[in-house]
């Protein structure tokens, strides 16, 4: 089963959840944690793994021969993202928000555009433990990160129980991650932001017709907006997670929660199986 973990806004908890989910089953099946949130992965900083390889990961984007070109201005036509600019006696390409889609060496009428390739970032993996481990990284100016989201989970081992760290938010990156899942965990907050982007990203998940279940992280005790939402949306509650200073210092220190408070394993054994259940229907 693979089993997205996400969110509409940053900083509910998703990697806590992912980190505790991964750990929590690997005591009993074979288990792989792809953090694709590549921006700014950090399941490394609480899993530790021992990173065996990394591999750069590139796209291509148009190279002009000025010597075939007749500046008839077909590429820029073509190009729905604005990346080429044809001016009387030259060509400006602008490869940070090129999308790679081929358009313009494809209908250029001189072929004097080629495709050459940039590297956008790299993986890296290796082994946490028992847990299989990759994650991506995105180079620095780097616009466009759906095709290094894509390279972490074209890692997905089939025979594993697989657990993706989605980047937060309802945007490109995150449809990329979260597309093809079994189930999507949406993690949230009991605040008025929370619930906000948790409305968004449960439209998300509807969308791409995908089932899911809500965690909400750092629970007061006054979820009740969070539960409307839910029964509202048939979206089921699965899991709260209570605002305690314990686990906080703890993340803070880059210590798992399952290492702070070890008696919420069963709790996310428990999770893992509702989600197989679920997933079922």
């Amino acid at each position: 089963m693979f089993v997205a973990v996400a969110s509409g806004k940053g900083g509910t908890g998703k990697t806590t959840v992912a980190v505790s989910l991964a750990l929590a089953v690997a005591d009993t099946q074979k288990v792989q944690f792809l953090d694709c949130d590549v921006e700014e992965p950090n399941g490394h900083l609480f899993l530790k793994p021992h990173l065996m390889y990394r591999e750069s990961v590139t796209v291509p984007v148009p190279r002009v021969e000025q010597s075939k070109c007749t500046f008839c201005g077909r590429c820029a036509e073509v190009c729905a993202y604005h990346a080429l600019v044809v001016l009387p006696k030259e060509i400006l390409t602008f490869p940070e928000i090129c999308h790679s889609c081929g358009g313009c060496w494809q209908f250029c009428p001189e072929k004097a555009i080629v495709p050459v390739d940039q590297e956008i970032g790299w993986i890296e993996g290796g082994l946490a433990g028992e847990v299989e481990f990759v994650h991506g990284c995105l180079k620095v100016g780097t616009a466009i990160s759906p095709p290094l989201i894509q390279s972490v989970k074209d890692r997905r081992l089939s025979e594993a129980a697989v657990i993706a760290d989605v980047p937060p938010g309802t945007s490109c990156p995150v449809i990329k991650a979260v597309e093809g899942s079994d189930f999507c965990l949406l993690v949230t907050e009991p605040t008025p932001f929370g619930l906000h982007d948790l409305e968004l990203a449960a439209e998300m998940i509807r969308e791409l017709n995908i089932p899911g279940g809500v965690i909400v992280n750092r629970s007061d005790g006054k979820d009740e907006d969070v539960e409307r939402f839910c029964r509202n949306t048939n979206l089921p509650v699965l899991l709260k997670v209570p605002l305690d200073r314990e686990i906080a210092v703890g993340y803070a220190g880059g210590l798992p929660l399952l290492a702070v408070q070890p008696q919420w394993k069963k709790d996310f054994v428990i999770l893992w199986e509702t989600c197989e259940r679920m997933r079922r229907r």
